[in-house]
């Protein structure tokens, strides 16, 4: 019963039902996240988490799957690819008038998606395995996912922190099944293949890539536009431009990204022109479109009154126009007090840049 199942005519099977489920890529970890469990202490102990206060509430079950679901005693760690080589993001970045959503939001909640898939798995595990348990989870609990897909050969660290493989890129998702016996997949894991690389570094808007394989979490545009609930801090906001939801900037830049997997499911295609949209197009949603528009989406956790503080700034950003004014004022008094400071803060914006047009 405590033998690891890794005969090969079951792995065959195993990878072969993930692939036939739409899963990219697994492969299998022990529970102990090694050195990595050690940086994570590290960077908490820095300060670098901001005010996400879950990623120190669970204390030890972060990196002890065992405490998180008592009984595991292996993972098995999946990757899905969601790179859309039809869609330009420079170009989006580079056009001020366009709302940037990053591209793994564009689409359908990759939570759902990925999480469904390894459900079935985890069942079809349980025919194959009797009395097998399993739990999935897919950003959905305190499990230290990089470190785990890391270990189990699924990529290394970038010093974006992000997990990168160096023949697949890093636009993937991860996902984990927590399982009461020990699976092992064969594989090996992959050595840091960045080198003397610092394009992500130096691409990053808001300097948040504080040293390489750190991340400050509250200068991340990621963070300040999904996590962040309150006021975004003024110093931040010029070098947001035109991303209202998330930030692709140093997945662009990574060299080995050239290597990017296409996405295998229409799930991931953009839903509503989210991908061509302008500022104001998005600006001028009704609170019932928003929530009829991002239905099961990931950008549906936002909000509406933090959709519109986001989208707010990145009209600040853009160059100056009379409509840019009139959606703002027209906003200002149907707002929470929240987000009329950062359609003030636009409508400054805006004001100083008619001045320096006209004069």
């Amino acid at each position: 019963m405590n033998a690891p199942i890794q005969s090969p005519e079951f792995i065959s099977r195993l990878l072969a039902k993930a692939e036939e489920l739409g899963i990219s890529e697994l492969s299998s970890s022990d529970i102990d996240p090694g050195i990595n469990r050690d940086y994570f202490i590290e960077w908490l102990g820095k300060g670098y988490h901001a005010d996400l206060d879950y990623m120190e509430k669970h204390g030890e079950k972060r990196y002890h799957p065992d405490q998180l679901v008592p009984g595991t005693v292996s993972l098995l760690t999946a990757q899905l690819h969601y790179f859309n080589p039809e869609i330009d993001a420079k170009a989006r970045l580079e056009d001020p008038h366009h709302a940037y959503v990053a591209e793994y939001a564009l689409g359908r909640d990759y939570h759902k998606v990925l999480r469904n898939m390894l459900t079935k798995l985890g069942k079809w595990l349980q025919e194959e395995i009797p009395g097998l348990e399993f739990r999935a989870f897919v950003d959905s609990a305190p499990v230290l996912e990089r470190a785990f897909s890391q270990k189990s050969g699924l990529g290394f660290f970038g010093k974006n922190t992000m997990i990168i493989h160096p023949k697949r890129g890093s636009f993937f998702f991860l996902g984990e099944l927590l399982l009461s016996r020990r699976i092992e997949i064969p594989s090996e894991p992959i050595t840091n293949h960045c080198g003397q690389c610092t394009r992500c570094i130096k691409a990053c808007p808001t300097d948040a890539i504080v040293a390489p394989f750190q991340i400050d979490a509250g200068k991340c545009i990621s963070y300040l536009t999904i996590e962040h609930f309150g006021v975004i801090p003024i110093e931040y906001r010029a070098a947001m431009g035109n991303r209202i939801f998330g930030c692709d900037d140093c997945q662009i830049v990574c060299p080995w990204n050239r290597f990017a997997v296409p996405l295998n499911t229409e799930d991931f295609l953009p839903r509503h022109q989210l991908d061509s949209s302008t500022l104001l197009e998005l600006f001028a949603w009704s609170e019932a479109e928003f929530l009829r528009k991002t239905e099961g989406s990931p950008i549906r956790r936002l909000g509406y009154q933090r959709w519109l503080r986001n989208i707010a700034i990145g009209i600040g950003n853009s160059p100056y126009s009379e409509a840019n004014m009139i959606a703002l004022q027209q906003r200002l008094t149907i707002t929470d007090e929240m987000v009329q400071e950062h359609i003030q803060w636009a409508l400054n914006e805006q004001s100083a840049k008619q001045f320096v047009s006209v004069s």
